[in-house]
């Protein structure tokens, strides 16, 4: 990714005060009530700390993995047909992040607004693109905007964590480029338009990667954009890290704070054993996934950005938490 000579403080400063890296702060209210939680019938775990965004079961045969996700009302009724499609692949995605292959989905949704039938055929289309059936859900009719949220479950053989990343390990990101940006947004579609082969092969590579033992450590790139997602990594993790922008792929002639705060539909963050990263992008390679090593895990707990021989603090966790699920 390019970024123009003495831009670093900057775009850092406009990265920190985004409205997406603000709203994983509300995450620390979940994290306060499932934090105080003791071991129980209910809670067979315990406190609930690892902050995934999927809750991965152990079982005989490997890990039953649940996830769900809601979508925000002016997004549905601002583009319905993709919320439609996005509230699946989103939870395929976050099912991908674990080293999992997705099972089966359901949906919740409450129809308002004339025209939002068009989130059902939205829905279909993800369905029948990534290969995940619709299995149930609840539909019903409400006066007012349209509601979504959607759940899926998952298996994985082995786990990709949000809170596996260690000191000494190098980050990998893993970007699908072959889209564009879908309006004037953030949601950069690199998967209406790609054959399903492709799509589904792409996603595969991370339960490929657990299951080989390269990848231990990861998540996939939400709303909070490349650096804020990092950040949920490393402060589950309890560590910190450098992220080198300039080696960050990124399409042709996009701006730095676009693509930095962008959905990128298939956007990883992993990080691994530096013995292991030429095998680990020859994989996201082999399916047209562009991705490189962009920087490296530190002990500090502080999430700094690289540019042009300079460095700039994203955030210091020592200081303060951002969505409280922290090691």
């Amino acid at each position: 990714m390019k970024l123009e000579a003495g831009r670093l403080r900057g775009l850092t400063e406009e990265l920190r005060s985004r409205a997406e890296l603000g709203m994983k702060r509300d995450i620390q209210v979940a994290a306060r009530a499932f934090g105080r939680v003791t071991k129980s019938e209910w809670f067979p775990s315990g406190p609930i700390v690892n902050g995934d965004d999927t809750a991965a079961l152990k079982g005989d045969d490997g890990y039953t993995l649940f996830a769900a996700e809601g979508m925000r009302s002016e997004f549905v009724a601002a583009d319905p047909w993709f919320s439609g499609f996005c509230s699946v692949l989103v939870n395929v995605n976050d099912i991908a992040a674990m080293g999992g292959r997705p099972w089966a989905v359901v949906d919740v949704l409450f129809l308002g607004d004339a025209g939002a039938e068009r989130v059902l055929e939205g829905i279909v289309a993800a369905s029948e693109l990534l290969g995940v059936p619709v299995v149930g859900g609840h539909t019903t009719r409400v006066p007012g905007p349209t509601s979504l949220a959607v759940a899926v479950l998952g298996r994985a053989r082995e786990l990709i964590r949000g809170d596996g990343a260690k000191p000494g390990q190098t980050l990998i990101a893993a970007y699908d480029l072959g889209g564009a940006f879908r309006g004037s947004g953030g949601n950069f579609n690199a998967a209406t338009t790609a054959p399903a082969a492709k799509v589904r092969s792409a996603l595969a590579i991370l339960p490929e990667l657990a299951e080989a033992g390269l990848a231990r450590a990861g998540k996939d790139i939400s709303m909070a954009g490349t650096c804020g997602t990092l950040l949920m990594m490393l402060e589950a993790s309890g560590v910190g890290a450098v992220l080198e922008l300039e080696r960050l792929p990124a399409p042709s002639g996009v701006d730095a704070l676009r693509w930095l705060t962008a959905f990128p539909s298939y956007g990883f963050i992993l990080a691994v054993e530096p013995s292991a990263v030429d095998e680990v992008v020859a994989r996201f390679d082999s399916v047209h996934v562009h991705a490189a090593a962009v920087g490296s895990v530190t002990d500090t707990r502080r999430l700094e950005l690289s540019a042009g021989g300079t460095r700039e603090l994203y955030w210091d966790l020592r200081h303060g938490p951002l969505t409280g699920f922290g090691a």
